[in-house]
């Protein structure tokens, strides 16, 4: 407990995963803020425009996929890159586990705007029996579907002879993690295997016991393949000022989207991550394993683009942050096909006994400084 600490200017916790701080107590994400205030992104601009030139074709229906849910910024980088930029891509959304009603609205909406787009829903069974091993073996509640953006897109990069693949932004330069590709536009599989997906990839894939057709959407095609189609993954972040408000706004007005009626459970917002139930499983786990919840992400992104004080935000956090999402275990057990009493179990072997005491439930023993 004495060694925990948190950003001196957002609330980034020193608990979270491969995040460094500076001598001023700075974390990576806000020593990228100010790195981005110092950024030539007229350059960056350029290499993007050199890389979707390198990929326009004629010959070909689609020039590039992009990444999408239906969501604020899957949406806004397809939008950008067909009406700014003249591209004509490929959308691809991985079927969600416990789909909500409004992700399935949104995702209609966007594609009701005039995008091709290619829904892969991979064997549900197999999907369900990653996710219940990324539960109980890694406390990663929906890690098969996790797996599958990656695998199952790459999968039809290669069946559609399509060499670009966007994701949205690079959660651990952005959000404060693993900076090194900060400079590099396009990244590789190694990249995503360590980062993304945590180490655990080979480790699932062969406790689950599944056979190659099962897993056919969940691993990554041969490396001959990807080779022969001299495949390129970036992030569109790389080349502008990131910012998910923004992203909202635009996606908002032009892609149909529409937020929660209330807040977010576990925040104050009601705009980002509403297409899957689990998402709320997700954040309380990296609560009870880091001690940050998904109002201390939001406010972090506040703080950094100054429309949030830090006293705000603390305030916010300790609103906010401690949310248990009972009212959805049962919903939880069916999908995994767990009894309660197995679930709870597995809640509490993945809580951290230095930051949560056991009462009713799980309750903090630090407070933010």
């Amino acid at each position: 407990m004495k060694d925990i600490f948190w950003c001196k200017n957002c609330l980034v916790m020193s608990t979270r995963p491969r995040v460094t701080f500076d001598e001023k107590g700075f974390c990576s994400a806000c020593r990228w803020v100010e790195e981005k205030e110092k950024l030539d992104w007229k350059k960056r601009e350029e290499k993007l425009i050199q890389l979707l030139d390198r990929n326009r074709s004629e010959k070909k229906q689609f020039d590039c996929i992009t990444t999408v849910s239906g969501g604020k910024d899957g949406s806004y980088v397809t939008y950008n890159l067909k009406n700014k930029y003249k591209m004509n891509p490929l959308s691809i959304t991985i079927r969600p586990i416990t789909e909500t009603k409004l992700g399935i609205e949104n995702l209609n909406s966007f594609i009701s705007k005039g995008y091709d787009h290619v829904l892969v829903s991979p064997d549900s069974e197999a999907m369900r029996k990653l996710c219940k091993l990324g539960l109980t073996e890694m406390g990663f509640p929906y890690y098969g579907w996790l797996i599958a953006i990656h695998t199952a897109v790459f999968r039809v990069a290669v069946q559609f002879n399509i060499p670009l693949v966007f994701y949205s932004e690079d959660g651990e330069v952005e959000y404060g993690g693993d900076a090194k590709n900060k400079h590099n536009g396009t990244y590789n599989i190694d990249y995503i295997k360590h980062a993304y997906l945590e180490g655990g990839y080979q480790k699932i894939l062969k406790k689950s016991g599944l056979n190659e057709r099962e897993l056919y959407w969940f691993k990554f095609p041969k490396e001959d393949e990807i080779k022969k189609l001299n495949l390129e993954i970036t992030h569109y972040g790389f080349y502008e000022n990131w910012d998910p408000y923004r992203n909202y706004e635009i996606a908002k007005k032009h892609c149909g989207l529409k937020e929660n009626e209330t807040l977010n459970d576990g925040s104050y917002t009601n705009f980002s991550q509403t297409d899957q139930k689990i998402y709320l499983l997700h954040t309380y786990f990296m609560y009870l394993k880091f001690g940050f919840g998904r109002a201390n992400q939001d406010s972090c992104i506040d703080i950094r683009r100054g429309s949030m004080s830090r006293e705000q935000a603390i305030h916010l956090v300790n609103m906010y942050d401690d949310m248990y999402p009972e009212h959805l275990f049962e919903e939880y057990c069916e999908y995994y096909k767990m009894n309660m009493k197995d679930f709870l179990e597995n809640i509490d072997k993945w809580a951290n006994k230095d930051l949560f005491e056991k009462k009713n439930k799980w309750v903090p023993k630090f407070k933010i400084k």
